[in-house]
């Protein structure tokens, strides 16, 4: 079975992926973090985002693979806390707009996948890589929510980790919020794998339900498609 869910970032489709995959033993795809595997490779190797067939050179000269986890495994090699820089960040968006990137992640998805029980999330997941799945979600919320919850998982993230932060990288919501609104403006815009509401899916704004709210909701809907042979 193949469960697809878009949303833009903070919109909890990530979160909701996993414990779908979690607690009913699907593999778990995060789109988005092999879009950051790529910008992080260029990044490590010294290639501009902006020239289009280095980066595309860049991708086809590595090898991907995907954990359960949400690592990205490039030659061998899982990348998870690596992928959630904010160089990386600053140029992902801006990658996962070249078509040919785009063209080459969403084989390397759908390659992966072949074969087995998939939770699969990003920003064109029912439109482009799996139009036919079983179940389409789309996942929203407002700007200022979703701000909200990138700051909170940055703080936490800090909290646990023994990095201080200096002056000029301390959170700050309008900062976080910003990046959000220029993130969803691009991947709206792209002229391929455009963030978009796919005309089959369930649409469900976050904004004011807790995760175990919106798990309960979903799960509820995967139930009944699977009750009624839509598997």
């Amino acid at each position: 079975m193949k469960i697809a869910i878009d949303g833009p970032a903070g919109s909890g489709k990530s979160t909701i992926a996993r414990m779908i995959a979690e607690n009913l033993g699907y593999l778990y795809i995060n789109s988005g973090n092999l879009y950051r595997a790529v910008a992080y490779l260029a990044i490590q190797e010294g290639t501009p985002w902006q020239n289009a067939p280095r980066m595309i050179d860049l991708m086809k000269r590595h090898h991907f693979d995907y954990h359960p986890d949400g690592s990205v495994v490039v030659d061998g090699v899982p990348l998870l806390k690596e992928l959630r820089g904010s160089d990386v960040d600053a140029i992902v968006s801006q990658v996962s707009a070249i078509p040919e990137i785009r063209h080459g992640v969403n084989e390397i998805i759908r390659q992966i996948a072949v074969s087995k029980d998939v939770v699969s999330e990003g920003r064109d997941i029912t439109t482009v890589v799996f139009p036919d799945a079983e179940l389409k979600l789309y996942l929203d919320a407002s700007t200022q929510v979703r701000a909200q919850r990138r700051y909170e998982e940055k703080l936490n993230e800090r909290l646990t980790s023994s990095v201080t932060a200096s002056d000029s990288q301390r959170l700050s919501i309008d900062e976080i919020k910003n990046n959000i609104e220029m993130r969803d403006k691009l991947d709206k815009e792209k002229t391929v794998g455009a963030l978009k509401i796919a005309q089959d899916a369930v649409y469900l704004d976050t904004s004011d339900l807790t995760i175990a709210q919106v798990y309960e909701k979903v799960y509820k809907i995967l139930m009944v498609r699977i009750a009624h042979g839509r598997k």
